[in-house]
């Protein structure tokens, strides 16, 4: 699973550039040039998905093929807490703690965006929810 989300870069009269996430209305943000506006997106995109992920609020699949998005990635622990959720599907945190032979508390925080999972607990619940873990270095 991708999540990258596509963002409309505007740049500005005055100098510096806009930005706006297609598929999530409240992210936007700015930037004097493209890098800091490039940097700026990916902290605005990871602080709207924590925020969506703590209150409970759906969280929309990426779209694809935007023309003319740049497409951004959350930080690392956040994309893992939204493959975890997602690879649950409509499995219960009790069954995968119990797969996982661990408490409801811990497969909760697999979950968390604030939490940073190591690598053997991301694989072993890929590995419980049948799925296996991919790393990449962009």
């Amino acid at each position: 699973m991708d999540i990258r989300y596509p963002a409309i870069f505007k740049p500005e009269e005055t100098g510096g550039f806009f930005v706006q996430f297609v598929d999530l209305e409240e992210a936007i943000t700015e930037g004097e040039t493209l890098e800091d506006a490039m940097f700026n997106a990916v902290e605005v995109l990871t602080l709207t998905l924590e925020g969506r992920i703590e209150e409970g609020m759906a969280i929309p699949v990426p779209s694809v093929r935007v023309k003319g998005a740049h497409y951004i990635a959350p930080d690392a622990k956040t994309q893992a807490a939204m493959l975890v959720r997602r690879a649950r599907t409509d499995r219960s945190l009790a069954d995968v703690a119990r797969v996982l032979g661990t408490s409801w508390p811990a497969a909760k925080r697999l979950e968390d965006p604030r939490h940073y999972p190591t690598l053997k607990q991301l694989e072993r619940a890929a590995a419980a929810l049948g799925k296996r873990l991919v790393l990449s270095f962009e």
